[in-house]
């Protein structure tokens, strides 16, 4: 239980769909309720099948560059410890949209796939997150409840993403851009913790394996 709550909270905060609502709501102004549906549709579709690919085929990176779970661990919590360093403070992580994605996705008539599926929902950090538990779940041997876990996670974070995206105009109204900044900071101080708990794990996991 322990452990999937903390895979949940990690990759839901790491999406973080709520911060993501202003964008979307800006970006699809003026698009027809199903020109919308289809944007959401493929901004959920893309993003799930990112993120699954990796979870699922991760850990043949490290297999590849010859890379250890705990140095991948820390490297990836340094890398979730400093994005939500910038969501503590208001900002936007550099890992989401860059300002040439957001100007080149106003030109574009459906931005589902890019930038909105990829980056936004589905980024470098979010990819990291599975990444990282998922060599929890296959550490000494693949644990198939964690697994399960991690895929549960990644469909239920996509499945609040949905309705939140189909009710955007309300909760974007109601929330505002303030309320909308405090939640991405409630996000980012629960990301913080949780990518602490990631690195300290890898650093005892070095000590272990090469001490």
């Amino acid at each position: 239980m322990d452990f999937a709550l903390s895979a949940f909270a990690a990759i839901f905060a790491i999406v973080n769909p709520v911060g993501n609502l202003t964008f979307f709501v800006a970006l699809t102004e003026g698009y027809t309720p199903e020109l919308r549906r289809k944007v959401i549709n493929k901004v959920i579709l893309v993003a799930s099948v990112t993120l699954l690919v990796f979870a699922l085929l991760g850990n043949y990176i490290f297999v590849i560059f010859h890379t250890s779970i705990p140095a991948f661990r820390i490297a990836g919590g340094i890398l979730l410890f400093s994005i939500a360093f910038v969501m503590l403070w208001g900002g936007r992580p550099g890992t989401k949209l860059t300002d040439r994605d957001r100007s080149e996705a106003m030109e574009q008539e459906v931005v589902g796939a890019v930038p909105l599926g990829v980056p936004m929902f589905a980024g470098p950090g979010s990819i990291t997150t599975v990444m990282v538990f998922m060599a929890e779940a296959s550490s000494p041997t693949l644990d198939l409840v964690k697994a399960a876990v991690i895929v549960a996670a990644i469909l239920g974070t996509m499945a609040a993403s949905y309705v939140l995206l189909m009710y955007s105009d309300r909760i974007t109204k109601r929330m505002g851009r303030i309320g909308a900044l405090a939640f991405s900071r409630i996000m980012g101080l629960i990301l913080a913790a949780i990518a602490m708990q990631i690195i300290l794990v890898g650093v005892f996991g070095a000590i272990e394996l090469f001490g």
